[in-house]
């Protein structure tokens, strides 16, 4: 079997070569168990140390019509040898349960690579709902791509016959047939996943017993069966990685996991108010599970209600946080200027789907950076991050608690589709090594003369923290301006613009405690450099790679900290000839940078719901270079505005 090449772009492989990297795609009907089956697959990839990163994909509906193009369910997973920061390009082999998996997801497969379908779901009751006129594993339409077609469905009810199960039961196990052949292709253990079956069907010994089954008869069918061609086994060594703990991990389990680990570093109990919205909801639950670390969640009956909770939450001397995606956040919007007006800390995060209104519900986008930066009624600043894959949300979210309790302020983080659902192998960080942050709430008023002075500032601009019921420390709280220093209710017109140039003066001042922006792959003053932020980390960085390797002056700059910006970005972007800043939007973090530092910064927009492409970012990069005329080895003369905006066929 061949494979197609590694993110670092090392070349194919076939006979006895083993590949530096594979990317396998699962794909079915939304009722096939396809998230399951990459996720167990995923597992066992894991467990044999390759490094990966993986991709689920799946409809809005909750249960589409069975059959149709738009129920489609898929999952993919690029594993290898070698560092893994995407979840691939084109598939090297896409596994199709029906004909529309196969029709929806043909087009994506890389040239020679392989189809492995169900012949048993390619009646023709299910090729008209996919819109096939003829059987395209027999009309010769597939010739650029090797085929392996058999009849998994008949395969899987012959493998289960034993346990008695009704056919429509029997056939749910065909998820578990496909990921043993897949076990077998990839020389992958079976024992964890059988441990997995027996668990989860513990009160149900039938169930596992005949998923179990069938997941031994897709490894023996791939043991024995006499086929020729394309199957064979394949081994993929495991990745050199640095001794420690590791587990999977994805971004919604590492923001909750971040969130209570800041928590702790703080030294505050935490209170979670959410309401339930994709791709966020799996924050909730994963808070839930976790009530042993002093974390109480509410579950509201709408987004007002929750971020309102967590705002009281704060007031009363806890860590308040409330999650949501874009729709939601709009919800929140007015909620947020209160706890700006009141500056109290609340951790927000929103895992960013396509928009607007409904939008696109289970994809990805970055289109709500505007609403995160400037997205509420009059002057109300506040900081703003960004994670760029799912281990990275760990640490995200451990900052987004510091500054939120260390400057008594709102705190956006930011994620999306992609990496609240995508998993990656992550590192688990020794407690030791996190560094604490702890809270010291205003106990007595014997500083200010026994007057209370609730809304006094420090030398950074922020104000104590108090806790209702303190003694002698009784205050007025609200979203109407207040007075300087009593917070009293003051509508002089100097009072405001002090209070908005002190509570502005105290996010920009934030970047003061903020890490240097450094390069994540090149080097300062090169003739390109690709500015990313969030998930576009993974493909801006490979493409970068690649580019270098061609002889190319580019480099890789990723920002989290979106606002406020790092104090040296702009003296570090202006050494550069030009930028160039990739986004799943329509521009929106070129904007701000041309405003903060009157850069010409170039976009690259993409707006499909689906992740940059490694390829598609290095031919941006490429036509950069050779939009100049006589460009030898990466020098440019001609003025930024000159260049030709790339643009890139969307998929």
């Amino acid at each position: 079997m061949a494979t197609g090449r590694s993110e670092q772009g090392r070349g194919a492989f076939s006979g006895e070569i083993a590949p530096e990297a594979v990317v396998v795609r699962f794909a079915g009907d939304s009722g096939d168990g396809m998230q399951l089956t990459g996720g167990q697959f995923t597992l066992s990839t894991a467990l044999a140390g390759n490094d990966l990163a993986t991709f689920p994909d799946f409809p809005a509906e909750i249960r589409a019509p069975q059959g149709t193009l738009f129920g489609v369910s898929a999952f993919q997973i690029n594993f290898g040898s070698s560092e893994i920061t995407t979840a691939g390009d084109a598939p090297d082999v896409l596994v199709a349960m029906n004909p529309a998996a196969l029709k929806v997801n043909l087009g994506a497969l890389r040239p020679g690579g392989l189809v492995i379908a169900d012949t048993g779901e390619f009646t023709r009751r299910n090729l008209d709902k996919a819109k096939y006129e003829n059987d395209p594993l027999t009309d010769g339409s597939l010739a650029r791509w090797d085929v392996l077609a058999f009849d998994i469905s008949a395969l899987t009810l012959q493998a289960v016959k034993p346990f008695g199960l009704g056919n429509k039961e029997a056939l749910r196990c065909k998820n578990m047939w496909t990921l043993g052949l897949a076990l077998w292709m990839f020389d992958r253990d079976r024992q964890p996943l059988v441990d997995w079956l027996a668990a989860k069907f513990a009160k149900s010994p039938v169930l596992a017993e005949a998923n179990i089954a069938a997941l031994n008869a897709g490894h023996a069918y791939g043991e024995t069966a006499e086929l020729s061609g394309p199957l064979r086994k394949l081994h993929v060594d495991p990745v050199v990685s640095e001794p420690g703990l590791y587990r999977t991990i994805t971004g919604a389990e590492a923001i909750s996991l971040g969130l209570v680990a800041g928590a702790q570093l703080a030294g505050l109990p935490m209170f979670f108010g959410g309401y339930p919205i994709t791709p966020a909801s799996a924050v909730l639950h994963n808070l839930a599970r976790m009530k042993e670390f002093g974390v109480t969640t509410f579950q509201a009956e709408d987004e007002i209600a929750a971020i309102c909770a967590a705002i009281g939450a704060s007031y009363a001397g806890q860590l308040g946080v409330t999650s949501s995606s874009g729709p939601g956040l709009a919800l929140k919007g007015e909620a947020m200027g209160l706890a700006i007006m009141t500056e109290l800390p609340l951790v927000i995060v929103n895992s960013q789907r396509g928009g607007p209104s409904t939008g696109l519900p289970t994809k990805a986008e970055q289109s709500d950076l505007y609403q995160a930066v400037y997205g509420r009624n009059g002057d109300a600043p506040l900081p703003v991050i960004a994670a760029r894959s799912p281990g990275d949300a760990f640490a995200c979210a451990i900052e987004a608690c510091r500054i939120a309790v260390q400057f008594m302020t709102p705190v956006i983080l930011l994620s999306d589709g992609y990496i609240a659902n995508a998993s990656e192998p992550w590192k688990v960080p020794d407690p030791a090594t996190l560094t604490s942050f702890p809270v010291t709430f205003l106990e007595d008023a014997g500083e200010s003369g026994g007057k209370p002075l609730p809304f006094k500032r420090d030398d950074r601009g922020v104000r104590p923290w108090i806790r209702p019921g303190t003694p002698g420390l009784m205050h007025r709280i609200g979203g109407i301006e207040k007075a300087i220093d009593t917070g009293n209710i003051d509508y002089a017109p100097d009072v405001h613009q002090a209070q908005t140039d002190a509570r502005k003066a105290k996010i920009d001042g934030i970047a003061r405690t903020i890490p240097p922006q450094e390069v994540a792959l090149g080097a300062p003053c090169d003739t390109l450099a690709v500015v990313g932020w969030g998930s576009t980390f993974g493909p801006i960085h490979q493409a970068v790679r690649r580019s270098r390797r061609k002889g190319l002056a580019v480099s890789h700059v990723h920002v989290r900290h979106v606002w406020p910006l790092p104090e040296n970005l702009g003296e570090l972007l202006a050494g550069y000839q030009h930028v160039l800043v990739p986004e799943m939007n329509t521009g929106q973090f070129k904007t701000v940078l041309r405003d903060q530092f009157l850069i010409d910064a170039v976009p690259l927009s993409k707006t499909s719901g689906q992740p940059f492409a490694i390829s598609e970012l290095e031919a941006a990069i490429a036509r950069f270079f050779d939009a100049v005329p006589g460009n030898e080895g990466g020098e440019v003369s001609v003025n930024h505005t000159q260049l030709p905006t790339p643009e890139i066929e969307q998929p």
